[in-house]
């Protein structure tokens, strides 16, 4: 899960890609890194032509600019697009990525062709939003906690499993200055695209654990509700890295998403 050899764009984007047939762009979330998606591309590969990607600043990609907001994400998922030459893409996007695959299908009209949303945040709550910039300014003054995001993240039953050691080991690693730039992109990124759905006529889908505090079930549902062809899914007894603790349901879920038919804008 942790040794994916890549390839890169000219504009030096490392990606792996596994299958054929339809593309499923994957977007990992902050502090994270292609590997994240392994089990997701083992299964999905069998249907699809799938895509990990590294988010900028993290693996093998280049780094953002100081600074970079949500929009510049979302602008560099685009011409990683272009650069793989696909039209068409179903995307799915995990925490900060599922941030930029809203942006994506908010703005890129029928070039997505489905999107779905894991643990995505939406419209905080004023104690939320200052909670989390508060730990934004933190990482941009080089104050970096790893301990903290991991026991938001995981239940008490994951956190001596393998998939804990492995997100803390990726947490751990990463370039410090890119993960300051995407993590203050990621707490002032909420509310960037929130007002895109009602115009997103692609199956999107909210899927989120039913005990994660901060990518809340009722997140989810509201952005479900916000989109025509929306629908939010609950795994019960799991936390934000749901994709690796229940990896089972959730490709499951995503395998049914796969197979819903587009729909035209």
């Amino acid at each position: 899960m942790d040794t994916a050899p890549r390839s890169h764009t000219k504009n030096r984007t490392a990606y792996v890609e596994q299958g054929s047939g339809e593309p499923l762009v994957l977007i990992h979330g902050v502090g994270m890194r292609l590997e994240a998606w392994a089990p997701q591309m083992a299964t999905l590969s069998r249907s699809n032509r799938v895509i990990s990607v590294d988010m900028p600043g993290h693996g093998e990609s280049r780094a953002l600019p100081e600074g970079s907001g949500l929009q510049t994400f979302v602008d560099w998922l685009g011409l990683f697009l272009d650069d793989l030459a696909l039209d068409r893409a179903n995307v799915a996007g995990h925490s900060m990525g599922a941030l930029i695959a809203g942006g994506a299908a908010a703005t890129f009209g029928n070039r997505i062709s489905r999107v779905a949303l894991l643990n995505a945040v939406f419209r905080r709550d004023p104690l939320a939003r200052t909670a989390v910039m508060e730990r934004a300014g933190k990482i941009h003054d080089g104050e970096v906690d790893i301990d903290g995001p991991l026991l938001r993240w995981f239940g008490a039953d994951a956190q001596g499993s393998e998939v804990y050691r492995l997100t803390r080991r990726w947490l751990s690693s990463v370039d410090r200055a890119a993960y300051a730039t995407a993590y203050a992109a990621f707490a002032g990124g909420d509310a960037t695209y929130a007002d895109g759905w009602q115009k997103v006529r692609c199956p999107a889908l909210f899927l989120t654990g039913a005990d994660d505090p901060n990518s809340t079930p009722a997140m989810a549902q509201a952005m479900a509700d916000a989109a025509p062809h929306g629908y939010a899914v609950l795994i019960a007894g799991h936390r934000h890295m749901v994709n690796l603790t229940a990896p089972g349901e959730v490709n499951t879920i995503l395998a049914n998403w796969l197979a819903k038919p587009e729909e035209t804008r």
